[in-house]
């Protein structure tokens, strides 16, 4: 299992160790696309809930990773990432699957806010920029656009929801002597290989 806060790096990491563990990732965002478009009962039901901008309810996306765990590319093992995100959704997912490790990318908020709030995007080609860690051409700064919610404002209650809802998830992983913490602060190297040093350490 993956988490960590918004802009930490879960993304990378995530498709890292999916390369090196050919453990299908497996993402509640995806799986609920994925039953919408099926047109599944469970997805149905899903589609009721989203359409009104409600929460989806645990009992439905645990059905989904359910049916998701029985799919052969599951039967070694997966990568959750983004779930789950209480200590209500852990329990219930205790019931159906076995969690070995839970990694944790740490990186502070003040950090995240300075990642978040400086990345800027080419419109023509989609490529991410960083006004401190990845400078654009001069050339084309003048068409950079910043992302509606790649504000300070923004990305400080994100992160004040996350910390409500994974502080004590992380605390209870770790009180079961899952938990796995990696300093984000790293270069995507060396928190890559940090993450697979621990792994295979355990």
């Amino acid at each position: 299992m993956l988490f960590g806060p918004p802009g930490a790096g879960k993304g990378t990491q995530a498709a890292r160790i999916v390369d090196l563990t050919s453990k299908p990732q497996i993402s509640t965002g995806d799986m609920l696309r994925a039953a919408l478009l099926e047109g599944s009962e469970l997805g149905k039901e899903a589609k009721s809930y989203m359409e009104a901008g409600e929460l989806v309810p645990d009992d439905i996306i645990i059905g989904l990773i359910s049916q998701r765990l029985k799919v052969d590319d599951a039967k070694n093992g997966v990568l959750f990432d983004g779930f789950p995100r209480t200590i209500a959704q852990a329990e219930e997912l205790a019931k159906i699957a076995k969690v070995d490790s839970v990694i944790s990318i740490e990186v502070p908020d003040d950090s995240i806010v300075q990642r978040i709030v400086g990345r800027r995007m080419d419109p023509e080609t989609g490529e991410i920029y960083h006004v401190d860690f990845k400078p654009a051409p001069e050339s084309i700064i003048d068409r950079l656009v910043q992302r509606k919610d790649d504000n300070e404002f923004t990305v400080r209650n994100r992160l004040k929801a996350y910390h409500e809802q994974t502080s004590p998830l992380a605390i209870w992983y770790e009180n079961q002597g899952l938990l796995i913490k990696v300093d984000g602060e790293q270069s995507i190297k060396d928190v890559g290989d940090e993450i697979i040093s621990k792994l295979s350490a355990r």
